[in-house]
């Protein structure tokens, strides 16, 4: 079985793969200051709550954005799981070409996530992708119908846009975001959920619009993270929406990876 670790700013997003099937997943809060023994305690809890025996892993692979976690997640596996991982870089061992300017600021999340769109919807049709991640930031990420990563752009993300709101205007409230009654609120958290619930899907359709302008009108576009299955039913510009994309994308980078090995 594979262990497949997605550290982000947020979440902590574990995987477990027997074989191509994803069996098992956990999410945990990205603590920056959590040691490899307490990530190692969690992690096996976890596995054995499900029932799968912790000895039966015998692959890791990780991604990670959080620069101090990195080494942290490798000790963890090593010694919970006696398994150095695979740790993914984005560049060297995805098996993606990398068109943007400079390959080494692309994080390896946004890769291994193009990688899993482009294999279950761009390889089979010959279609470009678009990615958008509903993550602490939301980013849109372009795949040619070649399967090379072209490059996007990244926006704050919903969550960080309402507190900002709510630091920034003294009179304002902290709000969670959701989808409201109307876009014309009537109370003032009411008008701050229109504002960026339906901003949010404005500018999700602007955006893919203009990547289809350059990549052409028939990439698809598929959705993930934490917002994905909210915003997908209020546009037609959303065809799919695959909350264990990263998982997936780790998975496909292990293989490769062993095949050549």
């Amino acid at each position: 079985m594979l262990l497949a670790i997605d550290v982000g700013n947020t979440n902590i997003v574990l995987g477990i793969f027997d074989g191509s099937s994803l069996v098992a997943s956990w999410r945990l809060a990205t603590d920056r200051g959590r040691t490899a023994d307490e990530l190692g305690i969690l992690t096996t809890e976890l596995i054995t709550h499900r029932g799968i025996d912790p000895h039966g892993i015998d692959g890791i692979v990780m991604a990670c954005v959080v620069p101090p976690l990195t080494a942290t997640t490798i000790a963890m596996s090593i010694r919970y799981f006696g398994r150095t991982p695979m740790n993914v870089d984005g560049i060297a061992n995805t098996g993606m070409p990398v068109r943007y300017d400079a390959p080494a600021e692309v994080g390896a999340d946004r890769i291994v996530n193009a990688i899993a769109a482009f294999e279950r919807y761009g390889r089979p049709t010959g279609r470009p992708i678009i990615v958008v991640d509903f993550g602490t930031a939301t980013t849109f990420d372009a795949i040619s119908e070649k399967g090379e990563y072209l490059g996007g752009a990244i926006c704050p993300g919903v969550q960080i846009s309402a507190d900002a709101l709510f630091q920034r205007a003294a009179r304002l409230p902290r709000i969670d975001v959701r989808k409201p009654a109307s876009i014309i609120g009537r109370t003032t958290i009411a008008s701050m959920q229109a504002g960026l619930f339906f901003g949010y899907v404005g500018l999700v359709e602007g955006i893919v619009q203009r990547m289809r302008g350059e990549l052409g009108e028939g990439a698809a576009c598929i959705a993930t993270g934490g917002l994905a299955e909210i915003i997908a039913p209020e546009t037609k510009v959303i065809e799919a929406v695959e909350p264990d994309l990263t998982l997936l994308g780790l998975r496909l980078v292990w293989e490769r990876n062993q095949w050549q090995a």
